[in-house]
Protein backbone atom coordinates (compact mmCIF):
# COMPACT_ATOMS: atom_id res chain seq x y z
CA UNK A 1 0.00 0.00 0.00
CA UNK A 2 0.91 3.82 -0.22
CA UNK A 3 1.13 5.11 3.11
CA UNK A 4 1.06 9.12 3.43
CA UNK A 5 1.11 11.34 6.47
CA UNK A 6 0.76 14.64 5.76
CA UNK A 7 1.46 18.02 7.90
CA UNK A 8 -0.76 20.86 7.51
CA UNK A 9 -0.17 24.27 9.04
CA UNK A 10 -3.58 26.40 8.84
CA UNK A 11 -3.99 29.98 9.15
CA UNK A 12 -5.20 30.82 13.07
CA UNK A 13 -8.61 32.48 11.53
CA UNK A 14 -8.94 28.71 9.46
CA UNK A 15 -7.87 26.40 12.58
CA UNK A 16 -11.33 25.47 14.25
CA UNK A 17 -13.44 25.39 10.81
CA UNK A 18 -10.77 22.85 9.37
CA UNK A 19 -12.59 19.75 9.15
CA UNK A 20 -15.40 21.98 7.76
CA UNK A 21 -13.29 23.34 5.06
CA UNK A 22 -12.05 19.85 4.13
CA UNK A 23 -15.34 17.84 4.20
CA UNK A 24 -15.75 17.75 0.65
CA UNK A 25 -12.27 16.99 -0.31
CA UNK A 26 -12.32 14.24 2.84
CA UNK A 27 -15.65 12.33 1.68
CA UNK A 28 -14.42 12.44 -2.09
CA UNK A 29 -11.38 10.66 -0.76
CA UNK A 30 -12.89 8.26 1.26
CA UNK A 31 -15.76 7.47 -1.64
CA UNK A 32 -12.55 6.55 -3.84
CA UNK A 33 -12.14 2.60 -4.25
CA UNK A 34 -9.15 2.36 -3.57
CA UNK A 35 -8.73 4.30 -0.11
CA UNK A 36 -8.20 2.19 2.89
CA UNK A 37 -8.40 5.17 5.14
CA UNK A 38 -8.11 9.25 4.81
CA UNK A 39 -8.33 10.41 8.62
CA UNK A 40 -7.37 13.83 10.11
CA UNK A 41 -6.12 14.35 13.75
CA UNK A 42 -5.38 18.38 15.17
CA UNK A 43 -2.09 18.72 16.85
CA UNK A 44 -2.13 19.02 20.84
CA UNK A 45 0.51 21.17 20.75
CA UNK A 46 -0.19 23.43 17.82
CA UNK A 47 -4.14 24.16 17.53
CA UNK A 48 -3.48 25.30 14.20
CA UNK A 49 -1.10 22.00 12.74
CA UNK A 50 -3.42 19.58 11.41
CA UNK A 51 -2.16 15.96 10.44
CA UNK A 52 -3.73 13.76 7.47
CA UNK A 53 -3.11 10.18 7.63
CA UNK A 54 -4.13 8.53 4.30
CA UNK A 55 -3.22 5.20 2.52
CA UNK A 56 -4.13 3.90 -0.95
CA UNK A 57 -4.44 0.14 -2.14
CA UNK A 58 -1.57 0.55 -4.91
CA UNK A 59 -0.29 3.10 -7.06
CA UNK A 60 -3.30 3.22 -9.68
CA UNK A 61 -5.11 4.25 -6.70
CA UNK A 62 -3.15 6.60 -5.70
CA UNK A 63 -2.83 8.50 -9.53
CA UNK A 64 -6.37 8.05 -9.12
CA UNK A 65 -6.80 9.77 -5.71
CA UNK A 66 -4.38 12.67 -7.41
CA UNK A 67 -6.36 13.35 -10.89
CA UNK A 68 -9.87 13.06 -9.43
CA UNK A 69 -12.11 15.93 -9.12
CA UNK A 70 -12.05 16.31 -5.37
CA UNK A 71 -8.10 16.67 -5.23
CA UNK A 72 -8.05 19.07 -8.09
CA UNK A 73 -10.43 21.03 -6.49
CA UNK A 74 -9.02 21.24 -3.03
CA UNK A 75 -5.22 22.05 -4.70
CA UNK A 76 -7.67 25.57 -5.81
CA UNK A 77 -9.06 25.98 -2.67
CA UNK A 78 -6.79 25.03 0.55
CA UNK A 79 -3.44 26.86 0.02
CA UNK A 80 -5.43 30.25 0.23
CA UNK A 81 -6.14 28.26 4.37
CA UNK A 82 -2.96 27.47 5.00
CA UNK A 83 0.16 29.69 6.40
CA UNK A 84 2.85 27.13 4.72
CA UNK A 85 3.32 24.71 1.85
CA UNK A 86 1.82 21.00 3.65
CA UNK A 87 5.13 18.48 4.56
CA UNK A 88 4.38 14.87 3.27
CA UNK A 89 5.85 12.00 4.28
CA UNK A 90 4.97 8.85 1.70
CA UNK A 91 6.00 5.91 1.70
CA UNK A 92 5.11 2.38 -0.28
CA UNK A 93 4.98 -0.62 2.71
CA UNK A 94 3.81 -3.89 2.20
CA UNK A 95 0.72 -4.61 4.10
CA UNK A 96 -3.02 -3.58 3.51
CA UNK A 97 -3.88 -2.44 6.73
CA UNK A 98 -2.72 -1.52 10.58
CA UNK A 99 -0.48 -3.76 12.48
CA UNK A 100 -1.43 -4.33 16.86
CA UNK A 101 1.06 -2.60 18.63
CA UNK A 102 2.46 -5.57 20.40
CA UNK A 103 5.25 -3.83 22.67
CA UNK A 104 1.67 -2.61 24.50
CA UNK A 105 -0.93 -5.37 23.75
CA UNK A 106 -4.08 -5.00 25.65
CA UNK A 107 -5.08 -8.64 27.13
CA UNK A 108 -7.80 -10.16 28.68
CA UNK A 109 -9.93 -7.52 26.40
CA UNK A 110 -10.30 -9.20 22.93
Amino acid sequence: MIFITVKFKVRPEYADRWPEIVADFTAGSRGEPGCLWFDWSRSIEDPTEYVLVEAFRDDDAGASHVQSEHFRSAQLTLPSHLAETPRIVNAKIPQDDWSLLGEMAVTGME
